[in-house]
């Protein structure tokens, strides 16, 4: 990786399935993808082994790759109390171990994810594949759909970082 480089995990936070990838970029235009998946965890496995397997598997991901930047989708709202929870056991998972890890660490909402890549909030998967997919110059678009949303993450970041910076230095000049 260039030293001007910055690698960024994002995370689709998941216990069945969790979307992972891993972007590097030079600018908000030069992204190249690194790796991209699914961490899958068997259904039938009690809570905690697929808690444990999962936590397993991202501290591996983040030794193997070893971004800067973690970026993870924020749980903001599911209709499914049991899928509410378990996003949000997964999310856990993420934001600690990308913090133990040193990371520094960025939660996105989907409407954020999806105006920051497609251009509105109310984009559908298949136009977040889309835009994944020609962002990074994919020859197919992106499968399956966690592994797309996680690479809107890390897009997402590189795109809301410049703000982010900003706010920051105006808040430190501020005081």
């Amino acid at each position: 990786m260039a030293a001007s480089s910055i690698r960024i995990l994002g995370i689709d936070p998941g216990l069945t399935r969790c979307g992972y990838a891993v972007i590097d970029a030079t600018s908000a235009t030069q992204v190249t993808a690194r790796a991209m998946g699914v961490l899958r965890t068997p259904a039938t496995d009690p809570l905690p082994n697929r808690l444990a397997d999962l936590r397993r598997e991202l501290a591996a991901l983040i030794a193997e790759h070893q971004p800067q930047v973690v970026a993870v989708e924020q749980v903001f709202f599911q209709v499914n109390v049991r899928t509410a929870m378990s996003v949000g056991q997964a999310s856990g998972l993420a934001l600690a171990e990308a913090a133990a890890s040193g990371c520094e660490v960025h939660q996105y909402t989907p409407s954020q994810v999806k105006s920051a890549v497609v251009g509105t909030g109310t984009a559908t998967k298949q136009q977040v594949q889309h835009m994944v997919k020609a962002r990074l110059a994919l020859s197919a678009l992106p499968r399956p759909a966690d592994a797309a949303d996680a690479a809107a993450l890390a897009l997402c970041h590189i795109a809301m970082a410049p703000l982010r910076r900003s706010v920051a230095l105006a808040r430190g000049a501020s005081r």
